[in-house]
Formats: structure tokens, sequence, C-alpha cells
């Protein structure tokens, strides 16, 4: 039986790696991988969480391949690196998809038309019916991770560990209930956090009505101050005017009327008017006046003029109007200056009061302008085009509301966050005090309650200061209290003691229907209706996922804080700032030591991707066209791994698939096929290798031992680009030179042990090669490894084999001893001088094949096998030294001996193209034939037969050849015929 596999240089890479893939299954090769590695030695890696709504896509396969390579890298380097999926599935993508099931189109029809209960466990029934999809995709790419027992948000165990984490901020002071102004989604009834919106780029282009605005002041008939504003609609909530104290504004006169403006705005907005200038002053002189309102409710303390510090003059009329329940710079004002706040529109942006009275708010700017213009308040009108917050998830257009929710206190931990920032190792490095630290200096407190029904329930019970009792006639009597007390529950056995209640499901409604006792006042204690943000959840999945602090308490305590996390540069703004706020919040340390981010792939056209528009090729036909192992190595080595984003290129991936891995399996090929000829096998010490007397067996061996240092010195810093992009020049080292230098070696070798070293050295070679590469392309690895160690053969029974895979070897150490750099630089430096001498080749169109007389070279340097390479290499008969050329210089006069030796040569590459167009096998002797006499045949016949393994060379094609074709030789055509 043959030691090695013969491969078929034309496999079908796809349908190898379907077959290693099958392997991996029935081996359980994964599964072997950690479990052999000591539990001593632990390497930690967080998965965040996919929404489990969504399906695969090229950003989550970046992500899944990044997390795929490092833990393998990981595992070689003698960890035990345990990885387990995880699920996001509360929020709003899992109810927005129901409800699109369902044709439910706000948040009161799910109340009104199926109910709470009804609708959370459609969404819980929905949920469980994703999986399946990723997990096939996941593991066709090649990631290794463990699906059974994934974690889900969902989980009663891990909504537990949430309740926990809320409650242990709420003790540390970090937790706090408060009416704010934030983003708000009107379809779906419920606040947004700013970096929800700023990570999925939910800005989209909006036209609205930019309208300049006169309100009239009430010290001195006609005269208006000019307000100017984006949104019409919040005119009705008005409630005070802002300026900026230290701005210059004029009074100028239009006609009859009177404008007070801020003088750098005054060109701008008065522009193709006559105005006269009548009066200017710093805006602290109109603080406190008063001006008439707009829509006139009955408030105190309003419609008077304050100072703002957020005014400029950038834009508007230096003039702000101040709607405290619709702006956060108003809001913030109200607190300051004592204001009142209107709050005339309810949770689906419809009006509650009024005129427009349940008309949706961006319906009815148009109308409000309109009212505008025919009551005389309106200056002028324009349309202005912007950029514009939408939802997320429902891409419906965006509020800015007030709404009672429940905060996290970042400004209480913000210095703690910068300093435990520092303990983080970030790739790219620049987004340690860039991105993440900056977003942490700026950051609002954050909004970890929403308004909804598919999420781990608020822990929070409030007195309702209700007090039941029973009377004399046993009657039952309710006393009201203002108790207003407030228990946080970290636990469901703390919510049984106080209730006496025990749930299976703790979502609502069911945890909404337990009450309890008040311990001050003796009231009722309700439950708010709120759930968490699905963020606060992913965020607690360090913990969560293992049910702490209620048990695998051990497990925690080692993997924390993780070793490695990867995502999309958005998350350094999500999911990696609430990791690092949670932990910090708890904890006190950070949550991860590593962190790798990615930047996002556009479509082939600069465009998002999408199917409608064709600008990408769909991961299955990709993976199907190409393979798994290209679309990896063409990921981890572009600019995306230092979180530069880039454009979808298909050819890209063909070229790494041509040029990486269709090389190296050509490589491998190669040595199969004449392993099996010679029926080789493996009979070195890899410390006798330096001992190799050919310098080609030398230089690769050099060059593969600073390949292997490399890699492992990029890995150990997660610099994933470093490592790849080392892997195809290398591979052309080996193809192109290394093996098409020594293909004599392995084809006809008088020197028996010359030709074994060869045979150790590419062995060698290859087997470490794809230990190097497995992290990045474990498909070709895992086949070359195993043919290459006798495992696809049967030789060594799978059993038996203690490592029969690569993913269960250890990663190579570089051997300095056989690393030779000055031999690696001399090697380069000859490649050099060949390439110079090619190209002047090309330049007098003068064919490689075709013998030159000389060449003279300026370098003195090199030994003499490496001016023997030179020399066989630009095929020239004498190499001569000559100091007073600049570089080199080609002989290029061509003598009659000359010109029949190349034709010789063209004969040889001609008949060689037929051996293989035959299908003889390389060490198949022939006899050839030619249809006429050759004068060149009289110097050159022996060369010929023995580059092509002739017994015979005749003139005439008499009788029967396995194949005859014609060729022109010497501007001659003659018909060449073989047969073995």
């Amino acid at each position: 039986m043959p030691k090695f596999k013969k491969v078929d240089p034309k496999k079908n890479y796809s349908e190898m790696e379907k077959e290693v893939l099958a392997f991996w299954k029935k081996d359980k090769t994964f599964e072997k991988s950690v479990k052999r590695r000591s539990k001593d030695k632990y390497y930690s890696f967080y998965d965040g969480p996919p929404f489990i709504t969504g399906v695969p896509h090229y950003g989550t396969l970046l992500s899944s391949i990044v997390k795929d390579a490092v833990p393998r890298y990981f595992t070689m380097k003698g960890f035990r690196v345990e990885r387990r999926w995880g699920w996001d599935c509360h929020g709003l993508p899992a109810e927005n998809m129901v409800e699109k099931k369902l044709g439910i189109k706000s948040k009161r029809e799910i109340e009104e038309k199926i109910g709470i209960k009804k609708f959370n466990q459609i969404c819980l029934e929905e949920t469980s019916k994703i999986a399946d999809e990723w997990e096939e995709v996941i593991n066709r790419v090649g990631r290794w991770v463990e699906f059974r027992g994934a974690y889900k948000t969902m989980d009663k165990s891990y909504m537990e560990s949430v309740w926990w984490a809320f409650s242990e901020l709420y003790k540390k002071g970090l937790v706090y209930e408060d009416v704010r102004v934030s983003l708000f989604c009107p379809r779906c009834s419920t606040p947004l956090s700013n970096f929800e919106i700023a990570m999925d780029n939910s800005y989209e282009m909006d036209s609205d009505p930019s309208v300049f605005v006169k309100i009239k002041w009430a010290g001195e008939d006609n005269t208006f101050f000019l307000v100017w504003t984006t949104t019409p609609w919040t005119l009705p909530a008005n409630v005070a005017l802002a300026v900026g104290k230290d701005i210059e504004y004029v009074k100028v006169k239009k006609g009859k009327e009177k404008y007070i403006i801020a003088q750098k705005r005054l060109e701008k907005v008065l522009e193709e008017t006559e105005f006269q200038i009548i009066d200017r002053f710093k805006g602290q002189v109109l603080v406190d006046q008063k001006y008439q309102p707009i829509f006139s409710c009955a408030i105190e303390n309003g419609y008077r003029v304050i100072s703002g510090d957020f005014v400029t003059t950038e834009e508007g009329t230096g003039i702000v109007h101040i709607a405290p329940a619709f702006g956060e710079d108003d809001f913030l004002a109200r607190k300051k200056h004592n204001l009142p706040m209107i709050v005339n529109v309810d949770e689906e942006g419809r009006f509650t009061e009024g005129k427009w009275l349940g008309k949706k708010v961006w319906e009815v700017n148009d109308e409000i302008v309109k009212w505008l213009k025919e009551n005389n308040f309106l200056l002028k009108k324009e349309q202005i085009t912007h950029s514009y917050p939408h939802c997320h998830r429902c891409h419906t257009k965006l509020i800015y509301k007030a709404q009672p929710a429940w905060y996290v206190n970042i400004e209480k931990i913000r210095k703690d966050l910068i300093e435990k920032n520092e303990n983080i190792n970030w790739h790219p490095g620049f987004l340690k005090y860039g991105r993440f630290q900056k977003g942490i200096e700026t950051a609002p407190d954050w909004n970890i309650s929403r308004d909804r029904y598919f999420g781990t329930a608020v822990p929070v019970w409030k007195c309702t200061g209700k007090i039941e009792s029973k009377n004399r006639n046993m009657k039952i009597e309710t006393k009201e209290t203002e108790c207003n007390n407030i228990k946080v529950i970290g636990s469901y056995k703390e919510l049984k003691d106080l209730s006496g209640i025990e749930l299976e499901d703790y979502h609502r409604p069911g945890v909404d229907e337990i009450t309890f006792k008040c311990e001050k006042c003796g009231g009722v204690m309700c439950r708010v209706p709120q759930v968490f943000d699905s963020w606060i959840e992913s965020g607690s999945m360090p913990f969560a996922q293992f049910h702490y602090p209620f048990e695998n308490k051990e497990i925690f305590e080692k993997s924390f804080p993780t070793d490695f996390i990867a995502e999309y540069i958005a998350q350094t703004r999500a999911w990696f700032y609430v990791l690092h706020v949670i932990s910090v919040g708890i904890f006190g340390q950070e949550s991860f030591k590593n962190v790798v981010t990615t930047g996002t792939i556009a479509g082939n056209d600069g465009k998002k991707m999408s199917k409608s528009l064709g600008n990408y090729t769909l991961p299955d036909l990709v993976l199907e066209k190409y393979s798994a192992d290209a679309l990896r190595f063409y990921l981890l080595s572009s600019p995306l791994l230092n979180a530069q984003n880039i454009n979808f290129s298909e050819k890209a991936i063909a070229d790494i698939q041509r040029k990486l891995l269709a090389t190296l399996w050509n490589s491998y090929s190669f040595f199969t096929l004449y392993a099996e000829v010679d029926n080789w096998e493996p009979n070195y010490q890899v410390k006798d290798l330096k001992k190799n007397k050919n310098l080609l067996d030398r230089w690769i061996i050099s060059e593969l031992n600073v390949l292997i240092a490399t890699v492992d010195e990029k890995m150990q810093n997660y610099d994933l680009v470093g490592a790849t992009k080392t892997f195809e020049l290398f591979v052309d080292h080996l193809s192109n030179w290394y093996i098409r230098r020594s293909r004599k070696r392995f084809w006809k070798s008088e020197n028996d042990e010359d030709k074994n070293e060869a045979y150790c050295t590419l062995h060698y070679v290859l087997i470490e090669l794809a230990k190097v590469l497995a992290p990045f392309c474990p498909f070709v690895a895992e086949e070359i490894y195993r043919n290459l160690t006798g495992l696809n053969t049967g030789i060594i029974e799978n059993g038996q084999a203690e490592k029969n895979s690569v993913h269960l070897e250890d990663f190579p150490l570089a051997n300095k001893d056989l690393v030779d750099e000055k031999l690696n630089q001399r090697m380069q430096l000859a490649r050099k001088i060949v390439s110079v001498g090619l190209q002047q080749r090309a330049l007098n169109k003068i064919k490689v094949r075709q013998p030159l007389a000389e060449v003279k070279i300026s370098e003195n340097n090199l030994e003499k096998e490496l001016l023997e390479i030179i020399q066989e290499e630009l095929n020239v008969k004498k190499i001569t030294i000559d100091n007073n050329i600049s570089e080199l210089e080609l002989d290029l006069n061509l003598t009659l001996e000359l010109k029949q030796e190349g034709a010789a040569r063209e004969i040889i590459r001609f008949v060689q193209g037929m051996r293989k167009e035959a299908g003889y096998q390389v060490d198949d002797r022939i006899q050839i034939a030619f249809s006429e006499k050759l004068s060149l045949l009289e110097n050159f016949q022996k060369l010929i037969a023995r580059e092509t393994l002739s017994d015979d060379l005749t003139i005439g094609l008499e009788g029967e050849f396995d194949l005859q074709k014609e060729v022109e030789i010497d501007q001659k055509k003659v018909v060449i015929g073989i047969k073995k």
C-alpha cells in the first residue's frame, strides 16, 4: 500500500472541505481538541450573542472567522479554549419579527388584539426556530463552536443573573429612575439608546420644513424674536426661548415690524430684503424678557427668555425655541431654569390635545406651517434635507421625547471606566484612546429600560400606597398613603420569600402579577412595567451564561476577565462598551483583556450590500465556487482586521484561491505524485535537515522557520493581518522557486542521497506549513497533514493515532538552528538578479528557453551554488563577475548553436505537454518520431531524449502513435508523434 494518497491536482476544493467536515463530525475532532488540553491552562473567550432573528451574512461570518482563527491558534499553543455559542433573544428584533408575522402595526395592538401573554409566547416559539440555519452556515466556514447548550438571554437562569446584576448596580448607587429626554420610536412606543442608533448607522436622509417663526416680544409693540426650527410640531409645547448671553444680537426694522436676531445670522436669514439695524446688544440683555406664546397654555413661570450655552450662531437665528418634553438641551434647560413642561404627544407620536388631536407629529408639520402663515407667525419657509435618526429595527422616523426610564449613572464611574481601559490591549491600537475612550468621555447616562414586552423584566417593585384592611363589618377598605417605597429584587428566591410565589417563566405578564406587602407601610408592592434594554442582557453574558452568582462560581472566576473578544467596529460603542460598564460597575475591573475590532464590508459598488442591487456574491455561492479557506483568508488578511472598511471583491477571493491555495495544492500534489512513484517513506530527523548538502533545502527550511516565528509573534499580538500576509510569499518561494528549481532532483536524480534529502525537506516543509496555516485555512491544512502523516491511507489507524488531526497538534516552534538569515538574504539577492535578467530578456523579446552566451553581474559576494542558480535561471552558458557594470548585462548575440539549442528546448516543452495530454505517468518511458529530419537533432538528440524520458527518437511517422501534433520549429512545420 502506498504511504501517501495520490492527490488530484484539479481537486474540487469545496468537495474536499465537505469531506473534512464529515471527518471532523465523525471523529469529534473539535471536542478532542478542547478536552486534550489541561484545565489548568485556560484561555477564555467571550462570544457576543447575535440576534436570533437574523440570518448569517458577511458581517457575521467575518466576526465568526476571527473568533475561530484565534481560539484555534491558542488551542495549538496548549491552552484549553472552550467555545460556547450564545443567542440574543429579547427586544425589538424578536418583537418586530413577530409583529410582522401577525400583521401588528403598533404596540397598542399587541395588548388589544392578542394580549401580552400570547405575544410573548409566540416570541419564544419563533426565536427557537432560527438556530439550525445558523449552525449549518457557521459549520460550513469551518468555525468550531459548541451550539448544543448555547446560552440564550431568554433562559430563566440567564434572566436571574441579569436581575442580580441590576440589583448590584442599584446597591452601589449606580442605578436611578428619572424622567429624561431620549430618542423615542413612536411605532415601537419605546425609548432607545443613542448608541443603538449610532452603531447601526440608522441615520437616513429626510426632507423637513425649515421655518423661521416670529414670536412677539411682550415688552415692545410690533417687535418679534426670530426663531428657527425644523420640527414645527414641537412649537405647541414651547415654554421658553434661549439666547447666548455673550452673543451679539441686533434689532432690525423691516417695514412696520422689528426683529431680534443674532448679528452673525442677519444677512443669511434676511437675505435679499431691505432692513435697518436700529440697536445692538449682548444676549444677556434679553434674559428674563417675556414674550407672547404662539400657542397659549395655562402654565406658570414660562414664556420667557433664558440663557443657554448650547445656543450657537452656526445655523438658525441664534435664538432657540425650548420645548422641554422634546429636546435634550430643552429638558436640561427646564431643570436649570425651573421651566414648566408641556407633554402633548403620546407614546404613538400622536397629539393628545389641541387643534391636531389624534394626529401623528410628522404628519402635521405642514399643517402647522400653514397655520403659522395664516396667522402671521411665519417669516419664511424653506425645505431642508438632512441626516436624521430612524429606528434601527422598524425604520420609523424617531422623535426626542421625555419618558420615565431607568438609567445607569455613567458619570459616577466615568473615571473608573477610563482607568480600566488602560488594561485592555486593543487591535487596532488607535481605538483604545480614540473611539472607545472618547465614547466613554462623552457618554450620557445609559437608559437601560424599555416600554415593551419580550425582555427581562426590570426587577423593581414600588409601593402603590394602597393599604387594604377589613372593617368591623368584614368589608375590604382601601387606604392610600404616599409611601413611595422601592424594592429591587436580585433573585427569584428573594421574590418568592416576599411573595410566596415561584414561576416557571419570569417574562411578562406572569411576573407583573406578583405582588407583596410593603415592609414600610403595609401597602401593596407592584412591579414597574418596563423590561430591560437587550444590551444590558448581552453585556451580562460573562456571568449570566453561567448563572453566576447562583452557581458555577469557579467557572466564571476562571474565565473573567476574558482573554479575547472580537466584533465589528460599531461594537466599540455598543457591546464592548456595555461589557465594560457592567464589569467595572459591578466588579471594579475590565471585562476583557484583548479585543480585535473589524471594519465593515460594503457591496462591490461601495453601497450597502443588497440582493436587489446585486452588488455582492451570496456567501453560499462563494463557498461552493471557491472554498471556505479562500473566504477565510480573504477576510483575515484584509484591511477589515485593522478596523478599516472594504468593498466586497469576488476577484480578491478568486486571487487567493489561485495564488495561495491552488499554488499550495499544486506543491502538495507534486510531492504525493513523485513520492508514490518512488514509494518514498519518511526516514529523517528534523535536527538532521540542517546537514542537507543542497543549498535550496537549507534555504526553504530557513524561510519556513522564519515564517513560523513571524506568525507566532503576530498572533501573540492579535495582529491577524500581519500573520496572514506572510503566507502568500512563502508559498510562492516554495512552489515557484524551491520546487521548480528542485524538480529534477525528484524526477531523475543520479544522487540518491540528494533525492532523499529533497523528499525529506519537502515533506517536512509541507507538514509544518499545514500546522502554521491551520488556524487560518483549517480545511486544506487538515487534508495535507492527514495525508502526509499517513492518516488518510489507513496505515496509521485513526483510533490508534494520538494526533489524527492537524488541529490536535501543537503550534510549531521556530527552530533557530535551522534559520540562516544570511542565506535568506543572499537568495533574495539572487532572485532579484534573476528578475532583472528576465526583464532584459522580455524587453528584447528573447524567450527564456533560448540559451544565451553570457551574463555579467556586479555582485561578487554570492557562493558558487547561487551563481549556478542564476546561470540556470537566465539560461546562459557563462556567468562573469564584472565590477565595472552597474548591475547586470546580457550577451544578446545568438550563434547558430545557441539557436538550435533554443529550438531543442521548445521541442522538449512541446513533448512534455503531449505527455500530459496523452495521460502518461511521470515515469513512463516513450518513443518520439518526427515527420522529417531536423538539423538540430545531430547535436541535441540526447538532450531531448533525456529530458522527455525517451528511449528512441526516429524520423518518419510509420505505425500508430498515442498522439500526433504539429509544431513550428525554426519556421518549419513538423509533426511529432509519441507512444509508449
